[in-house]
């Protein structure tokens, strides 16, 4: 899934998304157990956002909501914070052999580490070649590092640059604040630690240049 190859800015490698498939009449026997199980690996691996296509994410619905929703026509994915979590997520899911399609998208020489670590060889590889056109027109980079953790960019420009003015004043935590934006992408692939960070940062930035300026 390509949607989710083309996340940029800081921190790249505390991001991590996995993606579960299946293909009509080849491996959807039985599948909302299977599905069942490798939730429970997610969970187990420290998946800190997933959810089913059909649902929702944990962001907006409790784990049992979503097991309960769980159907063949169910499309799972979240979001891992660490290549820890993704070496023990493909090494359990090799051991279970539950036979759906893992996708994993980071940064290529990471993945590809962990793919090593865990004994799990790639089948497909896809790159992202970056964004072409007038990128003038893009939001700056600070917002797109985080817009671009959903990747049907349900996470709009304007709101993601509220909460960045909101954590900068201090009216509001970037962890809460990040969960709010996770709750806009529907699929679960948001990493709300990741844009906790960000938000963070960036704030601490911003008001250091603002004293800077203030001593001028």
């Amino acid at each position: 899934m390509t949607h989710s190859l083309h996340r940029c800015g800081k921190h790249q490698e505390k991001d991590y998304v996995w993606l579960l498939y299946h293909v009509k009449g080849v491996n959807d026997q039985n599948l909302k157990q299977r599905y069942q199980k490798s939730l429970e690996i997610a969970e187990a691996a420290g998946a800190v956002n997933w959810g089913d296509v059909k649902s929702g994410p944990v962001v907006t619905l409790s784990p049992e909501e979503i097991r309960t929703r769980l159907t063949d026509k169910s499309r799972l994915r979240g979001a891992f914070s660490s290549l820890t979590q993704v070496t023990k997520f493909l090494k359990d899911m090799k051991a279970e052999d539950l036979g759906v399609c893992v996708i994993i998208a980071g940064p290529l020489k990471e993945v590809l580490h962990s793919c090593r670590e865990s004994g799990v060889e790639p089948h497909t590889i896809n790159y992202s070649l970056g964004v072409f056109g007038k990128t003038e027109l893009l939001a700056d980079d600070s917002t797109l590092a985080i817009t671009t953790m959903c990747g049907h960019h349900m996470v709009p420009d304007g709101i993601v640059e509220k909460y960045y003015r909101k954590v900068q004043k201090g009216k509001i935590k970037p962890e809460k604040a990040a969960h709010k934006l996770a709750v806009m992408c529907p699929c679960g692939i948001f990493n709300q630690e990741r844009a906790a960070i960000l938000l963070k940062e960036f704030a601490e930035t911003a008001g250091s240049e603002q004293k800077q300026e203030g001593r001028k």
